[in-house]
């Protein structure tokens, strides 16, 4: 598997998020269930990035890894 990540999208992804909430950011670009972790990661050097929303607001996720 490749120690690159890969380009899932070339722009953010907006997301609704909710206070207090944890979310799984993909760090690879290989989820399935992007902008989160689906753990198609394994076997890779990548892991997931924590995000705990603050505030119930719109978040934006990097595509581009």
């Amino acid at each position: 598997m490749s120690s690159e990540a890969q380009i899932a999208q070339k722009g953010p992804y907006p997301v609704a998020v909710e206070a207090g909430k944890t979310y799984f950011w993909c760090a690879c670009g290989r989820s399935k269930s992007q902008p989160f972790c689906d753990s198609s990661h394994k076997g890779t050097s990548f892991t997931p990035v924590v995000h705990m929303a603050k505030t119930t607001s719109r978040a934006y996720f990097c595509g581009c890894k």
